[in-house]
């Protein structure tokens, strides 16, 4: 926002969105819904590039999809219904959340480089500076936040 101030342009420090960006997209579990989830992820972070001059680079922007396709990867082979992603940004973070019918709530399994699979959960904890999971009325939510500046 500029303010006049006797003639002088005066920037106010308001030029950014107030509002976080938020998007959600309901899947119903069908095949393809991981790679929609993927695509709604990559048009939802270039929605931040733009309206919040969010500076993500290609990393930043691999991660946030890796832990969008582990989180709605979990969804789809663990519950027994439709799953609910949201997402919500600024230019210094993504949160991730994913809701799903299930109310069992997902296991992190000790570091094991020789064992296949149930590996989701560990690389979020790696890649997201907070996660979060809890039971809610209609099943559970996964929640994880990435940073975009590298923190």
């Amino acid at each position: 926002m500029i303010e006049h101030v006797g003639g002088a342009v005066v920037p106010t420090g308001f030029d950014v969105p107030v509002e976080p960006l938020r998007r959600a997209a309901h899947y119903s579990g069908e095949p393809g819904c991981i790679a929609e989830a993927r695509s709604f992820a990559a048009h939802f972070v270039d929605q931040l590039r733009t309206e919040w001059c969010a500076k993500i680079d290609d990393r930043a922007l691999d991660e946030v999809l890796l832990v969008v396709s582990e989180l709605v990867t979990n969804a789809d082979r663990h519950s027994n219904g439709p799953y609910i992603l949201e997402l919500e940004g600024t230019d210094s973070a993504v949160s991730v959340c994913v809701y799903d019918s299930s109310a069992a709530l997902p296991r992190r399994f000790p570091k094991d480089p020789e064992r296949v699979g149930r590996h989701g959960l560990e690389i979020v904890h790696v890649l997201a500076a907070r996660v979060v999971v809890e039971r809610v009325p209609v099943g559970k939510r996964v929640f994880a936040v990435v940073a975009l500046n590298g923190e």
